[in-house]
């Protein structure tokens, strides 16, 4: 089974609207793990305009499941994950301004950062993975950076699902195999939903782990939190 890793980013957002403690992001984080969730993700930027640095710190004392950390391998963010040495490390290239990650690595231009970055992760015992398009050619050179997996940018696919789910996924299937050719994990996140992602994770070979968060708290709105987790759960068996 593909395993749920809940981003709470958006909890993060709701509770710094009002400048108080509500919603209780640990309380959450910890109710998210007890409905059924296989891992928390969060993506401090720069701004800590949603998650702040204090909350992953927090966070890694609540944390039972898996605990995952996004971001942008600036020193400050480096800093934070080899202090608190979560069980994975997703490296996503995104802008200090960017509203949400809008693009994967150019893992062939930045091979030489990457590769730095990774060994420093991996010699304190974290998992990485890099935030990637699904091109063949980005994931042969994630390879080469020594990562352990790639996260595959999924926004193309749910923009395509709706007019051509065969077409949209075409990208995605090739960039696993590749993946799978050169032994390399495949996690997948971005826009992913309840309408898309049974068709994702029935198509999508060896696929370890989806991180989803808007999406997810969107549609707990109107169905429950609870009831989500385990929605999600089992359109991924």
């Amino acid at each position: 089974m593909t395993k749920l890793s809940v981003n709470v980013n958006k909890i993060a957002t709701l509770r710094n609207a009002r400048g108080g403690n509500v919603p209780n992001l640990l309380k959450v984080a910890s109710d998210i793990e007890r409905f059924g969730a296989h891992g928390i993700t969060i993506h401090p930027r720069p701004d800590e305009r949603h998650i702040r640095y204090q909350d992953a710190r927090d966070l890694k004392d609540i944390v039972t499941t898996e605990f995952n950390i996004e971001g942008n391998p600036n020193p400050k963010f480096i800093d934070l994950v080899l202090a608190i040495k979560p069980d994975q490390v997703t490296l996503v290239p995104d802008a200090e301004d960017a509203i949400t990650s809008n693009a994967g690595w150019d893992t062939q231009k930045h091979k030489s950062f990457l590769k730095e970055v990774i060994k420093e992760f991996k010699n304190a015992g974290i998992r990485t993975s890099i935030f990637v398009d699904p091109d063949p050619k980005m994931v042969e050179g994630a390879k080469e950076t020594g990562t352990d997996r790639i996260e595959l940018y999924t926004e193309s696919y749910a923009t395509g699902y709706a007019t051509d789910r065969e077409r949209a996924i075409l990208p995605f299937v090739e960039a696993a195999k590749k993946a799978n050719e050169l032994e390399l994990g495949i996690n997948a996140g971005h826009d992913l939903s309840l309408d898309n992602i049974q068709y994702f994770g029935q198509n999508i070979p060896g696929l370890l782990e989806v991180s989803i968060g808007h999406a997810l708290i969107c549609e707990s709105i109107y169905l429950g939190l609870e009831n989500v987790v385990n929605m999600y759960k089992n359109k991924l068996k």
